[in-house]
């Protein structure tokens, strides 16, 4: 059987991590990467000295800087530059690739400006169908993946055909892919659980404990259902692996980029110091207005997200936001 042509078009962690998923399926795997140094040294060492130095990555996936060279021949389009990033990239990517390749979101985030979900993105800039538009989402955290370590995932898209290509394209011995057609569900579970994350970070950078952090991963899972909801997700799906699988990760993961970030707001650095000391983007520092301005269209209550924005976008201090979300009135749980 022909090996499966796949493009990866983002050479940071979990693009490179998911190149190595596709490769140990037995895809044919080129990666596609910004900066000349960097793809030179992910075929010469095969490794990514810049992300995964740890990682040895497997000797078929095989790195370039020419979107063109990535796209031929390639029937599925992997796509893992920053949420904020994805227009501006596909624009330049989308002539040269195929007229059916399948375009597959890894991205977490919503567009500031637009509020639209990646998938909405991918279908405005190249015109694709939803049988032609998937995503992948879980708690996937690319440092564990590398290592081979037991993960799963959900594949969603609206066409079932189509999702069950990509669940084989990408399944291995350590990585297990669910299918599913609910892409919003999926999308909004990852955007969402990265802003959720910011809190819970703040609530450890200030030593709080696991009572609270409990409080705020359960009413964070609350707040993306309503929203889901609301938008015509399936709840199902946000009580699985892309909703709330993936919201556990990435509110207890050191290895988490918005925990981290969140937790250094939390010790007292500022917003810009605290993305000085990051290497990579934590997506919920821009996504949380997107969100937020989805929640107010939607005529949806989301205090926690709301918190989020105002200590990031609007100098709240963390202690001032806990004061300001534990005041609030009571109003029964299941709501």
């Amino acid at each position: 059987m022909v090996p499966t042509r796949v493009a990866v078009f983002g050479a940071g962690s979990w693009g490179t991590a998911f190149a190595v998923i596709l490769a140990d399926a037995g895809c044919d795997v080129t990666l596609w990467g910004r900066r000349p140094g960097l793809v030179q040294a992910i075929n010469t060492t095969h490794r990514n000295p810049d992300y995964l130095p740890d990682a040895e990555l497997p000797y078929s996936v095989r790195a370039t800087t020419d979107a063109a060279e990535a796209a031929d021949g390639a029937g599925i389009a992997v796509l893992a530059v920053s949420a904020q990033h994805l227009r501006k990239s596909l624009t330049a990517w989308a002539p040269v690739l195929a007229a059916d390749t399948v375009l597959v979101s890894l991205m977490k985030g919503v567009e500031l400006g637009t509020d639209m979900l990646m998938s909405d993105v991918i279908a405005d800039v190249t015109g694709a169908g939803p049988e032609r538009i998937a995503v992948v989402s879980g708690p996937n955290l690319a440092g564990e993946i590398v290592r081979r370590q037991p993960a799963a995932s959900v594949v969603a898209c609206a066409d079932t055909a189509v999702a069950e290509r990509l669940q084989h394209a990408c399944h291995t011995p350590y990585f297990r892919p669910y299918t599913n057609t609910d892409v919003v569900g999926c999308e909004l579970g990852g955007a969402v659980k990265n802003v959720i994350a910011l809190a819970v970070g703040i609530a450890d950078g200030m030593g709080l404990g696991d009572n609270t952090k409990a409080a705020l991963m359960t009413r964070g899972l609350a707040e993306t259902g309503r929203l889901g909801v609301a938008m015509g997700a399936n709840p199902q799906t946000l009580a699985g692996l892309a909703g709330m699988g993936d919201l556990i990760a990435t509110c207890s993961s050191p290895l988490s980029r918005n925990h981290t970030f969140g937790a250094n707001l939390g010790k007292g650095l500022t917003v810009a110091e605290a993305a000085a000391a990051m290497k990579q983007t934590a997506e919920g520092v821009t996504s949380c207005r997107s969100v937020l301005d989805l929640a107010e269209r939607h005529g949806v209550e989301m205090p926690i997200a709301e918190t989020v924005v105002r200590v990031i976008h609007e100098g709240v201090s963390p202690q001032g936001a806990v004061k300001e979300l534990m005041s609030r009135s009571a109003k029964p749980e299941l709501r």
